[in-house]
């Protein structure tokens, strides 16, 4: 099996300007957050983030980066609404694309399988349809003749997820109570990275969990990064929980930019994942 192995800067080399990128996690939740910050550290502009969005889209909306957000919410969990995202979404700064949450998942799923749109449920009936004014119904073939929601393919030009374990070729564990989208991310994009809490030899995944936690497969990967805490401050459970105090200081730095300058200064300029955890420890 090919050797995957490569940095958070490996990763921002293979992106470029008016990219989509697809995102993991859910709200505060096992975020790849160390290769969102080397992102923060370019000089990429005009991104399209597409996510069940937490401090991925606020931060990046922080620094000026994201030219479209879509997205089924923007939560730090704990803090209902991301404060970073709501004052560029308040300001008119990105473009925002409001779905459904079930609508997204089901995007992705049909930008894995290769297919334009795939009919649902979700959203009938609800203000999604002013939020994408595009969208479009269709009426079932058969002798229901239900008119159902046709959710367009997500196509994303690179995915980003965080996992716990990985190999170096780039297989996946999943040891949380959720796994949440990740995989359909892999499936949906051209391109696709993955940081891991912890690089292990294949044959030790039984050791970490059971069969079922290993939901990412190397076909699904380009590259893997070894970065311990890498989710910070965002949770990562069992191996850590959310950084509650570190969340409240980011989040309390929206709409001060004297706040936000320091924090950026402090935390979102250290050079590398390891700069960045010995600032954090050092708070």
């Amino acid at each position: 099996m090919a050797d995957k192995r490569i940095t958070e800067d490996d990763v921002v080399a293979e992106l470029t300007d008016g990219m989509t990128i697809g995102i993991g996690g859910w709200g505060s939740r096992r975020k790849p957050m160390s290769l969102v910050r080397a992102i923060a550290r370019s000089s990429l502009r005009d991104l399209t983030i597409v996510a069940y969005g937490g401090p991925d889209i606020g931060l990046l909306c922080a620094l000026g980066k994201v030219r479209k957000a879509v997205y089924g919410f923007v939560s730090l969990d704990s803090i209902p609404l991301e404060p970073h995202f709501r004052l560029a979404r308040q300001a008119g700064a990105i473009e925002a694309v409001e779905m459904d949450e079930g609508m997204l998942q089901w995007g992705l799923y049909a930008a894995s399988l290769r297919l334009p749109f795939l009919p649902t449920r979700a959203g009938l009936g609800s203000d999604v349809f002013r939020s994408m004014p595009g969208l479009k119904t269709v009426r079932s073939p058969y002798d229901d003749g239900e008119e159902l929601v046709a959710v367009p393919a997500l196509p994303l030009d690179v995915a980003l997820v965080h996992v716990h374990r990985a190999d170096a070729a780039g297989n996946g564990q999943l040891l949380g109570p959720d796994p949440f989208f990740d995989d359909l991310f892999c499936m949906a994009a051209k391109k696709r990275f993955v940081s891991c809490e912890q690089l292990v030899e294949t044959a030790d995944f039984p050791k970490h969990g059971p069969l079922q936690t290993q939901r990412i497969h190397r076909a699904m990967v380009d590259g893997v990064v070894e970065a311990k805490r890498g989710a910070h401050f965002t949770s990562c459970d069992p191996d850590y929980g959310r950084d509650e105090a570190f969340q409240r200081i980011y989040a309390a730095t929206a709409g001060d930019p004297a706040a936000f300058a320091a924090f950026k200064a402090r935390y979102l300029d250290a050079p590398t994942h390891a700069d960045y955890l010995k600032a954090v420890d050092e708070r």
